[in-house]
């Protein structure tokens, strides 16, 4: 696939969100997003890189480097805004596996502000849009700690189908053991649930 030759947006919205491309300026709201979220992401985001900005700089240093590896293709960093306060309510991660299939990964976090709202399950729906249309996906695979069911609920919501769990097959950030959901999502699979 000639991913380059792709008219990919560099925004959706939803009933509630903008969900929108990084871009340079968005540092100042990226760091506090970052601080605020710290403790939050600590189990099962261990290693995003929100947890270790250190300063605004770096902050904006990662959201220009977001943005891009968006122009570039290689991955899709969005931040969920609500459409009305224009506040931060979630971030989407859309990665690319395999162009050749395509097949992309999808993952998310929800501020911790805005846990329970179900911002997380319409951007993430969103997302599958943009995925199917516009990166012309054939399938999406999407995975998670079996630690974290609410992870797991967006992903059934979505209408992934799960594919394997392995049992206690990591261990998380605090020492705890635990598994893993797999999820996969076909584009006909998709398209029917649209067609209902």
């Amino acid at each position: 696939m000639r991913r380059m030759l792709l008219a990919i947006p560099d925004y959706f919205q939803t009933e509630r969100l903008t969900v929108r491309r990084y871009c340079a300026g968005d540092g100042p709201m990226y760091w506090q997003m970052a601080h605020r979220n710290r403790d939050h992401l600590f189990p099962f985001e261990a290693h995003n890189a929100a947890r270790y900005l250190r300063s605004e700089q770096d902050a904006e240093n990662l959201v220009r480097d977001f943005s891009a590896q968006y122009a570039l293709r290689q991955q899709f960093y969005l931040g969920a805004f609500d459409r009305q306060s224009e506040t931060f309510v979630a971030q989407i991660y859309i990665g690319a596996s395999n162009w050749d299939i395509p097949e992309f990964s999808l993952g998310y976090f929800a501020d911790v502000d805005h846990e329970g709202k179900g911002y997380v399950t319409e951007a993430a729906k969103g997302a599958l849009a943009f995925i199917f249309e516009h990166l012309e996906a054939e399938r999406i695979i999407l995975h998670c700690s079996d630690a974290n069911p609410r992870s797991a609920d967006v992903a059934r919501r979505c209408g992934f189908v799960q594919e394997a769990h392995l049992r206690q097959s990591t261990i998380m950030a605090n020492g705890q053991r635990c598994g893993q959901y797999f999820f996969g999502l076909l584009r006909e699979e998709y398209e029917q649930q649209r067609a209902k």
